[in-house]
């Protein structure tokens, strides 16, 4: 027969033993974030290393793509180049660069004669706002679509709308940008151009709200360039992930117990279904920094992409190194927050 002594302590032993479940599983997720932060900070020390000896590989003299149209003599050359500080050895640029970039001084562009910081600052607002809007539509389509689609996949809905966004994530984007760029900017036949399609703002363009409709136009054609590009992703991974949701048990129960299709759906199963794409989210704001390239130098659109492609156009050492970093360290912060986000949200990654 058992003394209530010999009930207790295993009692008290499980007791202290749950209490102490939390600070393993605090401190794991703490071991975990360190970690991915310490393989960010390597990353970006690789990108730092990486940008400046990558656009040094690059073709063409930035000197004398600055002197075109002017009559410098080579001694005239060699004094520009002395005030640039690339009659230097690489292996000193290297080494100032780097101590400067660490001072968050990422120099002077040669084109501009301006802070590369300032620049940027410039070009970053535009860019902002049209990749960010892209974004928001993009990522509010993909799971709209994402989840009708897997909640009745195999449908004719499921079959068109996957049809679709793998149509248009195939088709490059510059190409895209350029069709409707000539349909709904030029105009194509009895199709009149009903678009701006240069720039962010029209050069008479005027204040207050009716400026703001002006920038609202300017942005339709970038905008659904990037949505149409983008969105796919979301939609197959929101319906790839809603499929799986529907064979696991507690949607069975759910519909067992007699709650409608919707409340299954919209209380049960998306919730769940949300954290792969809360993650591919958090992974995209990375390039929402950077911009698209591509299709903000086809608009002309005055934002990140377009200043890198000015830079690598002249060559401009100072800007393709100040705008690439950028880029990339966005990514790489975004990418590792969506890795530690995902930890936390998913308890099923916490305990693999």
């Amino acid at each position: 027969m058992t003394t209530p002594l010999e009930t207790t302590e295993p009692a008290a032993a499980q007791a202290a033993a749950g209490a102490g479940d939390e600070r393993p599983a605090w401190r794991g997720t703490l071991r975990y974030a360190l970690a991915k932060a310490g393989g960010a900070l390597f990353s970006i020390a690789m990108v730092i290393v990486g940008t400046f000896f990558l656009f040094r590989l690059l073709p063409g003299d930035p000197v004398r793509n600055m002197a075109q149209g002017r009559n410098m003599t080579p001694d005239q050359l060699d004094l520009e180049r002395h005030r640039l500080g690339l009659d230097k050895p690489l292996i000193q640029q290297f080494f100032d660069f780097v101590g400067d970039t660490l001072r968050l001084d990422l120099g002077t562009s040669y084109e501009y004669k301006r802070p590369v910081l300032d620049l940027i600052g410039e070009r970053l607002g535009p860019t902002l706002l049209l990749a960010g809007t892209g974004l928001v539509i993009a990522v509010s389509l993909g799971i709209w679509q994402g989840t009708r689609a897997g909640w009745r996949h195999g449908s004719r809905f499921d079959r068109f709308s996957t049809a679709t966004s793998l149509l248009l994530w195939s088709v490059p984007t510059f190409w895209l940008g350029l069709l409707l760029m000539m349909v709904f900017g030029v105009g194509v036949g009895p199709i009149p151009g009903i678009f701006p399609f240069r720039g962010i703002e029209s050069v008479d363009a005027p204040d207050g709200f009716a400026y703001l409709l002006d920038v609202a136009s300017h942005m339709v054609l970038p905008c659904l360039t990037l949505v149409a590009v983008v969105y796919a992703q979301y939609l197959l991974v929101m319906r790839s992930s809603l499929v799986e949701e529907i064979s696991q048990d507690y949607v069975t129960v759910a519909r067992a117990k007699g709650l409608r299709d919707d409340e299954v759906r919209r209380r049960h199963a998306v919730p769940n279904a949300l954290l792969p794409t809360v993650t591919l989210v958090f992974m995209r704001i990375g390039f929402v920094v950077g911009g698209a390239v591509t299709v903000e130098t086809i608009y002309t659109w005055p934002g990140l992409g377009q200043l890198f492609y000015e830079a690598v156009s002249v060559p401009d050492f100072t800007l393709m190194q100040g705008t690439f970093m950028l880029i990339t360290v966005a990514v790489i912060v975004m990418n590792t927050l969506a890795d530690v986000a995902y930890h936390i949200l998913d308890p099923r990654v916490r305990s693999a």
